[in-house]
């Protein structure tokens, strides 16, 4: 469990550096006039967007407005959040940032229609059992959770649907121009790098399923019962194909802890520190569009074309001439040579 923890920090931090948005930012006083006015952009975002009867301007609406304070009662993420989920056709992305609307000072996350929503609409996708899988075991159900597993294991994908809100996000960030006092002027980024700010901050409001769960329930549970150490292997091959980098490395963990073979185990170490390496500098690449006309341009273009977390790393990397894998001499935490 130890090696789970310490490669899901590695990941949460490095990708946190592309997860700051103007709310989130401490407000020095030299700095208030430009928070005030990305506050005021975001909101403005948002009541362009909330009048829409389409369901994936309503999750950036509500996405965009979920971190912000004090928003008013019909813009909240909770109501804007809601009437996507009643759009004809609202896909399954809609219902996964439902399970963020909720009071967890309640017990009550995440939000349990939510969940039954998505097992109706996304039985294939192994993200949406590890989400009951986790609500299960928490509740002591380990009946239940097995079983969850097994629906994980048998799933013929992994998707958060990150890759959903920031298409949707970067499209709506484009809506208006950003105005002069959101932009930097210290970044030659200019608009480009507001929007880049924007829908990518507010694209990690999209909730994530609780992996730790999953890595705790296989640790647990595989050694002594064949057929869920059976079903813990085939989960992670899944997830190393899965749609977001913390799932790509639950998936590397599990096989490295599981799997009898020294070589898989290896091959899986190898893979992981590659894994960790894509992050950190994938992070650079984000942090340098804040200030790069033409990075900041080609991230929301890469952004709006779809696609997942993932896919969206690895082509920024690629497009940034960043081989994938990482030198034979660097190790976790040390910068690019």
């Amino acid at each position: 469990m130890r090696g789970w923890r310490l490669v899901a920090l590695t990941l949460t931090c490095a990708l946190g550096t592309t997860a700051v948005t103007a709310k989130q930012q401490p407000a020095p006083s030299a700095a208030e006039p430009r928070e005030k006015a990305l506050l005021a952009f975001q909101n403005d975002l948002i009541s362009v967007l909330a009048p829409s009867g389409d369901a994936d301007r309503l999750l950036a609406a509500a996405l965009l407005a979920r971190p912000l304070p004090n928003p008013s009662k019909f813009n909240s993420f909770h109501a804007l959040i809601e009437r996507a989920a009643r759009v004809d056709g609202a896909g399954p992305a809609v219902s996964w940032a439902r399970l963020a609307d909720c009071d967890r000072n309640a017990h009550a996350c995440p939000n349990s229609d939510a969940v039954a929503q998505l097992v109706q609409q996304a039985p294939d996708n192994a993200a949406v059992w590890l989400v009951k899988l986790s609500q299960d075991a928490n509740s002591l159900k380990n009946d239940d959770a097995r079983q969850d597993l097994a629906k994980a294991a048998s799933a013929k994908l992994y998707d958060d649907y990150s890759g959903v809100a920031l298409k949707a996000l970067a499209n709506g960030s484009t809506l208006l121009p950003p105005p002069n006092a959101t932009v930097d002027p210290n970044s030659n980024a200019g608009p480009y790098g507001v929007q880049v700010l924007v829908a990518f901050g507010s694209a990690a409001g999209m909730p994530q399923p609780a992996l730790r769960d999953t890595a705790s329930f296989c640790e647990a549970k595989a050694p002594k019962d064949d057929g869920i150490k059976n079903d813990c292997l085939k989960l992670g091959k899944l997830l190393e194909w899965g749609s977001s980098p913390l799932a790509r490395s639950l998936g590397l963990h599990l096989r490295e802890v599981l799997n009898a073979d020294p070589a898989q185990q290896q091959d899986a170490q190898n893979a992981r520190r590659n894994l960790i390496w894509q992050v950190q500098n994938f992070a650079a690449i984000s942090l340098r569009a804040q200030s790069d006309k033409a990075q900041a341009q080609h991230l929301l273009a890469l952004a709006r074309s779809g696609g997942t977390q993932m896919s969206l790393m690895l082509a920024a990397m690629h497009d940034a001439g960043v081989p994938t894998d990482a030198p034979a001499d660097w190790q976790p935490g040390q910068s690019r040579k």
